[in-house]
């Protein structure tokens, strides 16, 4: 098998799923480059909600090839996780369009079926998966540390990235989704 190159990946996710995250970009090591916010990156607390956006799109997002989502049962409710894939998902003259996919933690209801809800991950990331031809794929979160196989999800959502158009004319979240977690959005 050929060498997969090198992408530069943002990581979108739910804060309560830090641990994922946190091996993941250990586990990737080498084989991706780290574009993602880190706590205490940006003081929520000063900035307006459009400062925070911009900041994350212009310094984190911009130079990224790839965006992963790592969906946890209540990954649906988070507007940042939605605003970052609605980043990634816009093409401009500052930056190319990110590759998407999606891949369910094992604390998420939907891991291990053969199928998962579109309902219970994050709405602007459901509206590119498709059972033709997606802009995103959704795998389940590696068994037994299958990196090989994650290196080539990112290389193939990296591949995506200008060929099928993504959707992304959903309007922003507002403000955080509340409700159970597992029963996910409606419309």
């Amino acid at each position: 098998m050929s060498q997969v190159p090198r992408h530069k990946v943002f990581i979108s996710y739910h804060h309560e799923d830090q641990p994922y995250k946190d091996w993941f970009v250990q586990e990737m090591g080498d084989d991706i480059v780290d574009e993602s916010v880190e706590d205490g990156d940006i003081d929520y607390d000063d900035l307006a909600t459009e400062t925070i956006r911009q900041y994350i799109r212009d310094g984190f997002i911009r130079d990224a090839t790839v965006t992963v989502v790592l969906i946890g049962p209540c990954t649906w409710q988070r507007k940042h996780v939605d605003w970052e894939i609605g980043s990634s998902l816009r093409k401009t003259k500052k930056k190319s369009r990110c590759g998407m996919l999606g891949i369910i933690l094992p604390n998420h209801a939907d891991y291990g079926k053969s199928k998962f809800g579109l309902h219970r991950v994050p709405p602007r990331l459901a509206d590119n998966v498709s059972e033709d031809d997606s802009y995103a794929l959704v795998y389940d979160w590696p068994r037994n540390v299958q990196l090989s196989n994650v290196r080539g999800w990112i290389h193939r959502a990296f591949l995506r990235r200008d060929g099928t158009p993504p959707n992304n004319g959903r309007k922003q979240f507002r403000r955080n989704r509340s409700g159970d977690c597992s029963r996910g959005w409606q419309g």
